[in-house]
């Protein structure tokens, strides 16, 4: 962070003024990226940026405290908005609705940088027709031990499945640890329909890579290998789009590939100053998506051929809740994730000889997104431990409620 801030600069993009406060805020402090640099980033690739995420409703993701800090969540358009942002009002399953940004030029992608948003998060519709996906988003999630080849392994392999049900993937590093492949699709399904297919190329590619891949939801049972995370596909989700600077410290690129550079390549290679020269030099690889729209019947017909996917048991307390298949423990409940892993820590001081025999997928870290910022849960998986040896569910290292202090709708104010 700056130690104080800078005259504010406006910009002339196309036409319009964009006022940039504080251009000089270092955002990444060890890339050494100022706020201004990063707009300046996303003017450069304002062509792919757009093709993944213009015209598209999105919740801003604000890191107004900078990378160290968790973001805030804001579904609603900040009223004081330009003229030239566009809204859309979306509906949630809540019963909540939500007027959203729609972006639609390189003026408005410098407008949300603005605000704190580092990267962007469209929804997988647009602004005409909220009702429709155009969009359907594979997210290769890896488990903790799973290395990079392996990710690649089930890339391939999703590409081998979505080719031999007529669709065209366009792959990305995600800027973290995993890859995303997006779909076009011609928008003539529901959100459920969509997820639906999702979860059937999921549930084929874990057909085909058993041990390497799992459409299993329930992170206890995956083990060590990659998750292909159809839910990114339910109403309400968003997924970083391409081009999208990601919160890490060497300010890592969400980045479309070729398929070719798919098994060469390692997603720390893609920065921001890396991929500003790669970009300068070929454009976006993903420039033609928006010409291989395709059909969803091929892998709706092989939902019906494979049946409902198997559902986890219910709680016999009768409150209807899944019961886990594994003998889980929780360990800790935390605002934020370093404290929640200072907690895990504690635990794992208590309990050596356990430690000694978990796996590295055995601890889960899981962060549960909250109506405007995410709180995070860590639980562990003794399923490696002896019966005899497991230690018993004990009082929370780290005890957060995430719900203190929250009003519901309809409930009573004292």
């Amino acid at each position: 962070m700056s130690p104080t801030k800078s005259p504010a600069e406006v910009l002339e993009i196309d036409g319009h003024e964009v006022r940039v406060s504080n251009p000089a805020k270092v955002v990444f402090p060890e890339a050494g990226l100022t706020k201004l640099e990063l707009i300046r980033y996303y003017l450069a690739v304002a062509d792919g940026a757009l093709r993944g995420a213009g015209g598209r409703p999105m919740v801003l993701k604000r890191f107004v405290k900078g990378i160290t800090q968790e973001a805030f969540f804001q579904k609603r358009v900040p009223e004081n908005h330009p003229d030239f942002i566009d809204t859309a009002t979306l509906h949630y399953a809540s019963g909540t609705s939500a007027e959203e940004a729609v972006v639609r030029d390189a003026a408005g992608l410098a407008w949300v940088v603005n605000l704190g948003c580092i990267d962007l998060n469209p929804h997988p519709v647009r602004a005409e027709d909220l009702d429709h996906p155009d969009e359907l988003r594979v997210d290769l999630d890896p488990m903790p031990g799973v290395d990079w080849k392996q990710i690649v392994d089930v890339a391939m392999i999703a590409r081998e499945v979505l080719d031999d049900h007529g669709l065209v993937g366009w792959p990305k590093t995600s800027g973290s640890r995993g890859m995303h492949i997006f779909v076009r699709i011609e928008p003539r399904w529901e959100y459920k329909e969509v997820r639906l297919a999702a979860e059937t190329l999921a549930r084929e590619v874990e057909r085909r890579a058993p041990g390497l891949a799992t459409a299993r939801w329930w992170k206890e049972e995956r083990g060590e290998s990659v998750f292909v995370d159809f839910n990114q596909n339910a109403k309400d989700r968003t997924v970083a789009s391409a081009y999208s600077v990601r919160p890490l410290p060497d300010a890592r690129v969400s980045t479309p590939l070729d398929w070719s550079e798919v098994p060469l390549c390692r997603p720390e290679q893609f920065t921001v100053r890396t991929v500003l020269e790669r970009f300068a030099e070929r454009g976006d690889a993903a420039s033609g998506i928006d010409d291989a729209v395709g059909s969803l019947e091929g892998l709706l017909a092989l939902a019906e051929e494979l049946g409902p996917a198997e559902k986890p048991p219910k709680s016999s307390d009768g409150s209807g809740r899944r019961t886990s298949t594994m003998p889980l423990i929780e360990v800790a409940r935390a605002k934020t994730k370093p404290e929640a892993l200072e907690g895990l820590e504690r635990w794992k001081a208590k309990h050596p000889k356990v430690v000694a025999k978990l796996e590295p997928a055995d601890v889960l870290v899981d962060g549960m997104r909250g109506s405007s910022s995410l709180w995070y849960r860590i639980r562990v998986n003794l399923q490696h431990v002896p019966e005899k040896e497991r230690p018993a569910q004990a009082e929370l290292e780290v005890d957060y409620d995430p719900w203190a202090g929250k009003t519901w709708p309809g409930q009573a104010v004292d």
